[in-house]
């Protein structure tokens, strides 16, 4: 019997004394100097501002692209198509600001062949969106299910390759990918470079050596990263100095050994500093400068993180 890539890897890692998280090789890549984090800022952060207001924005966060998300966190992604592609273009390099990545969940994994079309158009390479099957497996039947979803995904993958995009899986709860298994097997068995992981701390247990460890088990499957942690959670209102508990530097969660991972690794993908209010689609804050100026306090607590590594 043909042995599996990851069987494979733990037996080349046995034989050259490779590390292991549950049987998997970690990733040993040589870290380069100067390692970086590539932001990207979520259009919800503003809830349904308009875009001609937060556009503006992304540069003074210290990121180079947008993630547009549709109702109903955000309004975004209605308001691209209202505007049309050529004025929604003109806004993005009147501010100097690419189209980094479209969040779909709305459409699900199965039809986003359109969507990719568009977003190619317009110079976007990332799409985000959940991982539908069923639930609470584990052990075989979780991989099982896994490959099933995979084989599934294969015609969205032709697309992706046609048009240079890479569609990221998010662990979202309630969904087949949502345990670190799960994204384990995902990025092992996924069939080419144009299929990823959307990693969300938020919905894994907050544990910094075991998210790190994650995070080196997917080495180059990592496509985007969510620095958010659980904090309070974000199903229910509550005071927003706890609902603020899930930006990076405020709850308990130490990003320091997930920095340390992402180094490791290597990593180039997006960095989305990211919380979601409550209820959905007002902006985290109540105004643009509101935002802007928490997702810099966030990034200046990763970035002070990072010069600690």
């Amino acid at each position: 019997m043909s042995k599996t890539r990851r069987e494979f890897l733990a037996s080349a890692a046995v034989a050259s004394g490779g590390l292991f998280t549950a049987g998997i090789p970690q990733v040993q890549a040589a870290e380069k100097p100067g390692f970086k984090l590539k932001y990207i800022v979520g259009s919800c952060m503003y809830g349904y501002m308009d875009l001609a207001t937060i556009v503006p924005e992304v540069a003074k966060t210290g990121a180079t692209a947008l993630d547009i998300w549709p109702k109903v966190h955000g309004n975004q992604r209605e308001q691209l198509a209202e505007m049309g592609e050529e004025k929604f273009a003109a806004l993005l390099e009147q501010h100097d600001t690419q189209l980094g990545c479209i969040t779909q969940y709305k459409l699900g994994p199965f039809n986003l062949k359109d969507e990719m079309r568009m977003a190619a158009r317009l110079g976007c390479h990332t799409m985000v969106t959940g991982g539908k099957g069923p639930r609470g497996l584990t052990g075989p039947a979780l991989k099982a299910a896994v490959k099933e979803f995979i084989e599934k995904m294969k015609p969205q993958l032709d697309v992706a390759a046609e048009t240079g995009i890479t569609i990221a899986i998010e662990n979202h709860g309630n969904n087949l990918i949502e345990s670190a298994d799960s994204l384990k097997w995902l990025a092992d068995l996924r069939p080419s470079k144009h299929l990823g992981v959307a990693l969300a701390p938020y919905h894994l247990p907050q544990d910094a050596k075991q998210l790190a460890n994650l995070i080196r088990t997917l080495g180059d499957g990592l496509t985007v990263f969510y620095a958010w942690q659980h904090g309070e959670g974000c199903m229910t209102k509550m005071p927003k100095e706890k609902e603020l508990l899930q930006m990076p530097g405020r709850g308990s969660l130490d990003f320091a050994p997930l920095l340390a991972a992402l180094r490791k690794i290597n990593y180039n993908g997006w960095t989305e500093i990211f919380m979601h209010p409550t209820p959905r689609g007002v902006p985290i804050l109540d105004t643009a400068g509101a935002v802007t100026a928490e997702i810099n306090r966030a990034r200046d607590y990763l970035e002070k993180k990072l010069l600690t590594i």
